[in-house]
């Protein structure tokens, strides 16, 4: 069959690919210890799941406007000015079906061929294939452990040529839990206004950062409007990652040209998650710290757990819910001789120990591997009691 060259571009998502497997072994009645998915284990909250009724009983199933509902769009902006400090107005708003629609869309229409994006690495597994399919070619940016895998203007001026269109910064970040803070970030975008490069901020963690953290964002700056467009979504946040609603906040004429793309693609984002999403936006927001609190319980554990594991080494996130510990030390020559590879090591794990998680080489960085802790402490222990059975035999081997 004769496909397309831009679908032959990219690959199926590798964190699919994980969730596939890990599926495939529970459907069969196997016990996995799950550190794949990247989604909150907690329900979505009631007053939002009764807004999305209500919106069914009030019979609001019908097409909306493309961009999405008008009382939404605003709500966003309130949300975001009061949570985030920044002062878009509606039509600087338009609703998509989910943060990953809101990223593709921003990339088809801003990236075209011959262009360069600037990807921090690690990345989302995401990001390098998007930008492909819009003809663009990633050019990738390493951050390093010792600065808590946060990106650093220096780096990105260096990375900077006449063909850099755009910059990702995604923070927190998916998979280091990576968080630039507030003044590198503003340096950032003085590096980006300088040059004339869109700086696309990627929120969609933005709420959950732990100590010193806090929750930023780069369109709080004076005078960032011009060169900034800020995707982000419920999922996280309100723990609605299959309602699909996400959005993106730009300037008007970027966002018109985003409406545009969506008439002739998917149209509005689902009608009752919309209804659902506003009340996200403008009801309360008590289950959030709840959900954080909890998170930042599971990371002292899953850290100080992967941490006492022979030839592991991992740091700190300062926010989302991964763990990402590098085990270098354990392939090839090293300790476990059997995996060159941590998608290799990540197949033995899953296995061998019946633990599922994703290899680094997903996101850009070989030797690592990420482990979500949106799961129980009961779990998050009996997966690193596995995990330490498998190491710390494969090194009694070695």
């Amino acid at each position: 069959m004769q496909l397309t060259d831009r679908i032959n571009r990219i690959q199926i998502s590798q964190t699919a690919a994980v969730i596939a497997a890990a599926d495939k072994l529970k459907s069969e009645g196997v016990d996995i210890a799950d550190f794949g998915p990247g989604e909150p284990d907690f329900p979505t909250p009631d007053h939002i799941k009764q807004a999305a009724i209500k919106a069914i009983n009030e019979n609001k199933t019908k097409y909306t406007q493309t961009g999405g509902i008008m009382p939404l769009r605003e709500a966003i902006c309130t949300w975001h000015k009061r949570e985030l400090g920044s002062s878009y107005a509606a039509k600087e708003c338009v609703v998509s079906v989910g943060g990953k629609h809101s990223i593709f869309n921003v990339m088809c229409v801003l990236v075209q061929q011959g262009d360069e994006v600037i990807i921090p690495a690690p990345y989302w597994v995401s990001y390098p294939d998007i930008v492909k399919y819009a003809g663009g070619t990633p050019v990738i940016v390493q951050t390093h452990p010792q600065d808590g895998f946060s990106v650093k203007a220096s780096a990105i001026e260096k990375a900077i040529t006449p063909k850099t269109k755009l910059l990702i910064v995604d923070s927190p970040c998916n998979p280091t839990g990576g968080v630039v803070p507030p003044d590198e970030y503003q340096r950032i975008l003085a590096v980006c206004k300088k040059h004339n490069v869109w700086v696309m901020g990627d929120e969609c963690y933005s709420h959950f950062t732990y100590e010193p953290h806090k929750p930023y964002s780069i369109a709080s700056a004076p005078d960032s409007k011009p060169n900034v467009v800020i995707t982000g979504s419920v999922s996280k946040t309100f723990a609605m990652t299959g309602w699909r609603i996400g959005y993106t906040l730009g300037p008007e004429p970027l966002i018109q040209a985003l409406i545009k793309l969506q008439s002739q693609s998917t149209s509005n984002a689902t009608s009752i998650a919309q209804y659902a999403a506003m009340e996200a936006m403008l009801g309360s927001m008590d289950a959030v710290p709840v959900m954080l609190a909890e998170y930042a319980k599971r990371r002292n554990r899953i850290v100080e757990g992967l941490r006492a594991i022979p030839g592991i080494t991992c740091e700190w996130p300062g926010g989302a819910f991964y763990a990402f510990p590098n085990v270098s030390a354990h392939l090839g020559d090293g300790i476990h001789a059997h995996a060159k590879t941590c998608a290799e090591l990540s197949k033995l794990l899953l296995e061998k120990a019946r633990v599922a998680l994703v290899p680094g080489e997903a996101f850009g960085a070989p030797g690592y591997l990420r482990l979500s802790y949106a799961t129980s402490i009961e779990r998050i222990d009996e997966g690193l009691r596995r995990l330490n059975r498998f190491f710390t035999r494969a090194e009694a081997a070695a």
